[in-house]
């Protein structure tokens, strides 16, 4: 039952729940900003920021629970899928975009910006590795905290700096400092602190991977 609710859950997030906070809290003109809701962040924190969270969560939770090489190959897998699906789906705006700003038929290729294979594909690795590394397959908590937090902070870093400088969404809301500290940083921190729970309650029922218990 649990894998049957997560894809309903997955299905209805872009299908219906997306739709309906978009009628709510319009984001408005994707490079002017005009029209947007002045509470639009909800969106972005219930569908991008939720997805994000589950997309570092799981690679780094195998990290700890697990070890750095289950950790880095379920980030390689998760951050992959989520690059694929998000410049995917930013592409179905910058069309209208880019034509209505500058004219143009043609629209940016978001799969070659960096900051996408970075943030994602690169950062999933990163995080998932680290964690395992530096955990050695400890079940203590402090150890895990510590380990989940430093892969954290380093892979927030990077994502930040990816967002201020090489993103071809540069010109838009990544490009402000406080913007990219509320969308990358703030919610690396929090993933930090939650998953060494999660890992840590695992271990008390036995819920290990690859046989331990």
């Amino acid at each position: 039952m649990i894998p049957v609710i997560i894809a309903i859950v997955i299905i209805a997030f872009p299908a219906i729940i997306r739709p309906a906070l978009d009628a709510w809290f319009p984001a408005g003109d994707p490079i002017t900003g005009e029209g947007a809701s002045p509470n639009a962040y909800i969106t972005v924190i219930l569908t991008h920021g939720f997805a994000s969270m589950v997309v570092f969560g799981i690679p780094l939770l195998f990290g700890l629970i697990w070890n750095k090489w289950a950790g880095g190959g379920v980030g390689f897998i998760t951050g992959s899928l989520y690059y694929l699906g998000f410049a995917g789906w930013n592409i179905m705006w910058t069309i209208r975009a880019y034509g209505a700003a500058f004219g143009v038929e043609t629209t940016p290729n978001l799969y070659a910006d960096a900051s996408f294979i970075g943030n994602y594909i690169v950062g999933c690795i990163l995080l998932g590795y680290v964690a395992g590394a530096l955990n050695n397959k400890s079940y203590s908590f402090k150890r895990m905290l510590g380990a989940s937090m430093t892969a954290c902070i380093t892979v927030a870093v990077i994502q930040f700096a990816l967002n201020m400088t090489v993103s071809t969404g540069a010109w838009m809301a990544q490009a402000n400092p406080g913007f990219a500290l509320f969308t990358v940083m703030l919610p690396m921190i929090i993933l930090g602190i939650l998953v060494p729970i999660i890992a840590k309650v695992m271990t008390w029922y036995g819920l290990m991977p690859g046989g331990h218990y």
